[in-house]
């Protein structure tokens, strides 16, 4: 998603209330062990460090029981990493003060990427993972059997069959191989959450925790780190797989303690919100230890950090 429609939560399905899922989750768990446009920041460990740390990968962070590439290593941002996040089509602001910017990966270049880099910037490569983008070029290879409703205020996307991994992975996997191949630092998989709301198919809990684990190790795979967007439910199963945590509207909807438990292993969480003042939220995410700002809906440049 790059705009939203005004008044819309970005966070789709978000507004459900929040419930336990600790047994779907370690069965969950159980079940995966078997079967270019122009130009204009986790470790265990703690560290102030804002450009963040490079990390060997392990079984905790490739999500895989075992370790995947011991010799690969992976940069994490520090909990406290200053961030920008644009996703329109305008270009972009070279001039934000931020250590860590999050952009479109299919839709930005090599270049771009290592002009970043040439300031000293961290970039989070953002990709659909959950849903098809009817825009993107590569629309055709998804099978209409994966497709399912369409996302609310977004008619160009329709969820998909997150069950059906054997198709979907050879499209994802060349996703990522992109953002590994244009030098991205990280990636920041969207909808993984789809379990929560309408999809067109019975997706289930476990269904969404194979999915994601899989998005996970995927990612760690190719040196790249990893950030659990949204899906508040699952984190505490889900917080071994992901080096971070990207949150959408949080304190707008009262569940930022969902993410404490990121906090607690000292791993970033950037947070954003689109209706509250920054006064209504920036005294608490300042005291949780959240990367929080305000952004514009269409996620343009525009911010207003805490």
């Amino acid at each position: 998603m790059h705009s939203l429609p005004p008044n819309f939560c970005v966070e789709r399905g978000h507004h459900l209330p929040q419930r336990s899922l600790w047994i779907l989750s370690l069965l969950a768990l159980i079940c995966a062990g078997c079967g270019g446009s122009s130009l204009t920041s986790q470790s265990p460990a703690s560290t102030g460090n804002p450009s963040g740390t490079v990390v060997s990968t392990s079984s905790a962070a490739s999500g895989t029981g075992q370790s995947s590439t011991p010799s690969a290593s992976i940069w994490v941002p520090a909990p406290h990493t200053t961030w920008q996040l644009q996703l329109d089509s305008s270009s972009l602001d070279l001039q934000v003060a931020a250590t860590l910017f999050d952009i479109d990966g299919l839709d930005h270049s090599a270049a771009e990427v290592a002009a970043l880099h040439a300031q000293g910037r961290r970039v989070i490569c953002y990709i659909d993972v959950g849903s098809w983008e009817a825009f993107r070029s590569d629309a055709s290879a998804f099978p209409t059997s994966v497709l399912g409703k369409y996302l609310v205020g977004y008619p160009d996307e329709r969820w998909l069959d997150i069950r059906q991994i054997a198709i979907l992975a050879p499209i994802i996997e060349h996703r990522l191989d992109i953002c590994k191949q244009k030098g991205f630092d990280g990636v920041d998989p969207d909808n993984v959450d789809g379990y929560t709301n309408d999809s067109g198919f019975p997706l289930s809990a476990s269904d969404q925790l194979r999915f994601n684990t899989f998005i996970a190790t995927q990612a760690h795979l190719r040196g790249l780190s990893v950030g659990l967007k949204n899906d508040l439910n699952q984190v505490a199963t889900l917080l071994p797989y992901f080096d971070w945590a990207l949150n959408e509207q949080c304190f707008q909807y009262q569940e930022c303690d969902l993410l404490r438990p990121f906090v607690a292993a000292k791993k970033a969480v950037f947070e954003v919100e689109y209706s509250l003042a920054p006064a209504a939220f920036c005294p608490q995410a300042n005291a949780l230890g959240f990367n929080a700002m305000l952004k514009h809906l269409t996620l343009d440049a525009y911010r207003v950090p805490c």
